[in-house]
């Protein structure tokens, strides 16, 4: 079998959620399927950068018309021109559905979005409930969809002490909703510090204003983007973990916290309680009073935040990388007939 697959966001060291997946993904195939003879395609401003590739995979610009029995676009996207079957993966719709953006990107992402849906032979969602909005948002047929959730990347694990640190991990954004917690986060005792890490993103100058007159600004810590090695130093410390954004597809950083021993509130919305199941408080983001009292049970209630710890432990373990890029191959074979 010839697979082709999208692995532009693959590159650097400063990934995204779906850098991390296409990095996953393209490693895990390769290796559970030495028979299989894989290209793996980037655009022309990353093909250089490439690392080094698995044994049964080759490097390839991104032009379209690969030869191949099968194109996987990891992001959203197809090339305008292909051979062979073709697969889309969808992380997020939240572009179409709320304030997230500029509309020049909102317009740019949305026909994107639409073309890649009408010309997929098939399509992957990292959970049922992006799978939900492709149906609704998109008009795709439900039989096209599959859903595949991702994985949990390995962190480093130091063993640190764990100090009355709030973490949030994810862009400084509206739809990460940090304002809101930074008002609920106020309601802390002096003993608590809240940690952000994460680069800037869209509507992010409103919110640093909300921090630099926030009342409780000395015990705030915009860390910025951090690397692999110190977001594991920074889980390793925290007592709890934060998340309560307006829209996520998935939420990594959920199951990150789990993996590291943190207990998590999280929003109560999208596809947050889908990844979340029993393992974590969940809230409606839009209430800050509703968080605020979350974040005050955990502080308080050492049981309860070792009590998630376990839950969060057994939840985390539902997720693999190489899980899903074992029912990503079983989406393969269903498509071009080779199942069974």
């Amino acid at each position: 079998m010839k697979i082709a697959l999208d692995a532009t966001y693959s590159v650097g060291n400063a990934l995204s959620g779906v850098g991390v997946y296409s990095r996953e993904l393209l490693t895990g195939l390769a290796a559970a399927h030495p028979e299989a003879r894989f290209r793996f395609c980037y655009r022309p401003h990353r093909f250089l950068r490439a690392g080094n590739l698995p044994p049964n995979a080759r490097r390839a610009l991104l032009l379209g018309g690969q030869s191949a029995d099968l194109f996987h676009g990891l992001n959203q996207r197809l090339p305008r021109i292909r051979r062979g079957r073709a697969i889309a993966t969808f992380h997020d719709l939240f572009v179409m559905t709320g304030d997230y953006s500029t509309p020049e990107f909102r317009a740019r992402f949305s026909a994107q979005a639409r073309e890649a849906a009408e010309r997929a032979d098939a399509i992957i969602a990292v959970s049922a409930f992006t799978a939900r909005q492709v149906v609704e948002l998109l008009g795709v047929e439900p039989s096209r969809v599959h859903v595949v959730h991702h994985g949990v990347r390995p962190l480093p694990a130091p063993q640190l002490p764990r100090e009355h640190v709030v973490l949030n991990v994810g862009a400084i954004q509206t739809r990460k909703n940090i304002a809101r917690l930074v008002e609920a986060f106020e309601t802390l005792d002096d003993s608590w510090r809240l940690v952000l890490a994460g680069s800037f993103g869209h509507g992010a100058e409103p919110i640093q204003e909300r921090i630099e007159r926030s009342p409780a600004r000395s015990r705030i810590t915009v860390a910025g983007y951090v690397s692999t090695e110190e977001l594991g130093r920074w889980y390793a410390r925290a007592s709890i973990f934060a998340f309560p954004s307006l829209d996520e597809g998935f939420g990594i950083p959920v199951l990150e916290a789990m993996a590291a021993g943190v207990p998590v509130v999280t929003s109560n919305g999208s596809a947050l309680p889908e990844v979340a199941g029993n393992a974590a408080l969940l809230v409606d983001p839009w209430d800050t009073g509703a968080l605020a009292q979350a974040l005050h049970s955990l502080a308080q209630d050492r049981d309860l935040r070792q009590e998630l710890v376990r839950l969060g432990e057994d939840r985390v373990r539902e997720f693999s990388w190489d899980r899903a890029a074992g029912k990503t191959w079983t989406v393969y074979e269903k498509l071009l007939g080779r199942q069974g």
